[in-house]
């Protein structure tokens, strides 16, 4: 019987800008206007999840803003507030474009990405990261 490999892949969302100090400027101005009860409360309500995914967030952020950069420029914060993929890659566009590249060499072939704003985030995104991985050989033509 032949092997079929199974393709790996990953649902991030991006903050990317022309700094890293832009792009984790922005992550912080996310949550800035939330009060620690607010974020108490989100959590509450993502804790009565029966999501195996959703329950495993905590053990990242620790439901509080305190240390949610979890792995170099991968920002926990999203998930302090809302269900569903809670995690970010956050940097300039090379910070990001590297951490994908990263993840692509430990197999993951599928990245589902999303932007904050989004719309923003998707142009950010695609005059800014997207090139980089173009240029690596990491897009098919």
């Amino acid at each position: 019987m032949a092997r079929v490999a199974l393709p790996f892949g990953i649902r991030l969302h991006t903050i990317s800008r022309d700094s890293a100090k832009a792009a984790w400027g922005a992550a912080d101005r996310l949550l800035a206007d939330l009060g620690d009860a607010d974020i108490a409360r989100a959590q509450a309500l993502l804790g009565a999840s029966e999501s195996v995914g959703q329950q495993r967030m905590p053990a990242l952020h620790g439901g509080s803003r305190d240390g949610l950069e979890i792995s170099p420029n991968l920002w926990a914060g999203a998930g302090l507030v809302r269900g569903g993929a809670g995690t970010a890659l956050v940097g300039s566009h090379g910070d990001v474009a590297d951490r994908i590249e990263g993840y692509h060499a430990l197999g993951i072939d599928n990245f589902v990405l999303s932007g904050y704003p989004h719309l923003a985030g998707a142009y950010w995104f695609g005059e800014g990261v997207t090139p980089e991985p173009a240029a690596r050989g990491l897009l098919a033509p």
